[in-house]
Order: structure tokens, then sequence, then C-alpha cells
């Protein structure tokens, strides 16, 4: 058995540097709030680009359908792909993920007509680099997604489910229980909906989608240590760019602050 690094070792001094990061503290009022949801709401829509991205290299999304790749992988993509494409909203009806987050922001009266924007250009078939220069977000955000599809675009399963894994799924359960501690009592106001999308990625990952996703990797692997390096490499640029993405909306919030002086 070939030794194989440990990610979890490797990435740990960046998943301490983000978990401990200034921006939790700094949001407490509504607007602090509403700007991260507004900066944030792009890494949750590329987070489903990254998903869609590892079920078209893994299972067999074309016509005619043949069998494409390991069995279990396909069964593990396909059931992650069910939850967070098709999930539940609070009242039991289905919703993406991304749906769920835009409500939330409309529940905190966050402005979604950058993202909106955003999605309506792709949907007339223009690339997402063109798109992100035609909205006005900041560098940091316009950074983070281009770092995602860099990834989307090697079209190594290997490497896409690295930061899908490393860079989403183990870290979401931590990262949002450090985002929704004491949330309701920071912002009186009522945030049903965000509590309830934060607190529903938390369950799904830490009980079901961080451990599906750790076997994928396994799978995708196996004994070739150039792709574990890969992942290790991957990884790491993930959490570099989540830290770069959180440095922009608490420098959002405080250039906010000064205005207000």
């Amino acid at each position: 058995m070939i030794p194989t690094p440990n990610i979890q070792q490797e990435i740990e001094p960046l998943l301490i540097e983000l978990l401990n990061h200034e921006v939790y503290k700094s949001i407490t009022t509504l607007d602090d709030l509403q700007k991260f949801l507004e900066h944030h709401v792009f890494a949750v829509w590329d987070f489903m680009s990254l998903l869609k991205a590892l079920q078209i290299e893994l299972t067999c999304v074309s016509l005619p359908w043949v069998p494409k790749g390991n069995p279990s992988t396909r069964k593990l993509i396909n059931e992650i792909v069910l939850d967070e494409e098709t999930d539940q909203d609070q009242n039991g009806n289905p919703a993406s993920h991304y749906e769920l987050y835009l409500e939330a922001m409309q529940e905190c009266q966050s402005d979604t007509t950058r993202i909106e924007q955003f999605v309506k250009l792709l949907h007339q078939g223009i690339g997402v680099e063109s798109a992100l220069n035609q909205i006005d977000i900041p560098e940091s955000v316009k950074e983070f997604v281009l770092f995602t599809f860099s990834v989307i675009d090697t079209k190594e399963p290997h490497k896409i489910a690295a930061a899908f894994t490393f860079g989403r799924e183990d870290l979401i359960p931590e990262m949002f229980t450090v985002l929704v501690k004491d949330l309701n009592d920071k912002l009186p106001d009522s945030l049903d909906k965000l509590v309830y999308y934060l607190n529903r990625h938390i369950e799904l990952d830490a009980d079901v989608h961080g451990p599906l996703a750790m076997r994928m990797i396994d799978e995708l692997c196996g004994d070739d240590i150039d792709k574990w390096n890969d992942c290790v490499e991957i990884s790491k640029k993930s959490l570099e760019k989540r830290i770069v993405l959180w440095d922009g909306i608490l420098q959002s919030i405080k250039n906010a602050e000064v205005h207000m002086v």
C-alpha cells in the first residue's frame, strides 16, 4: 500500500485560520449580515456547478446511456445531487439549496439583484467570466468563482472532488456552526429561513454528504500518489480562496462602518 498524504493534517492550519476569521464576529447588525449574504451567494451558486461537474465526469448524462465509471461512485454523487438540487424547504416543498438561500436573502432584505443578473446572463449563453465582468461585484467574489471554474475546467474528477470535499462539504458544518451560533441573539429580526438553511447544511454535510464525499475521494485516488498530492494542492487553494472571500466581506463591512461615522 502506497503511503498517501493526510489531507486533513495538511490543510489544518488553513482551516484554523478560516474558522477563526474575524468576519464571523463582525456580523452584528442586519446590514452586516446582508453584505455577507450578497457576497456568499456566489459561493452557494458555484457549489452547484462543482457538484454538477462531478456528476458529468462520474456518471452518464448523455445519450445514448452507457454505464460509466464505478457504480459505487455513481451512487455517491447521485445521492448528493438529489439532496442539493432537490431538497425541501421548511414547508416540505422541493427546492435546491441555492433557491433556499435566495429565499433566506429575501427574508433578510438582502439585495439579490447581482446574483440574479449573473444567472440571467448565463441563461443567455454568456460565459461565466464574461458574465462576472458585466456585473458590479467585488474582486474577491470573482476570484473565488473563477478558481472554482479553473478546477472544473481540468475535467479531472479527483481534482474537482478535492475542491468539492475539502473546500466545501468537509468544511461547511464547522464553518456554518460558527456562523449560526447565537445568530438570532445578535440579530433580533426573524431569520428563520437563513437559520433553516444553515442548519440543514450542517446536518446533511456532517452526517451524510461529508462521509460520502470522503469515500468518493478514496475511490477516485486509490493508490495513485500523484492524485493524492493533487488533492492536497487543490484543497489548500480552495481554502485560501475562501479566506480571500471572507477578507472581502470583512472589508465591505468595515468600509460601511467608516462611511456611517
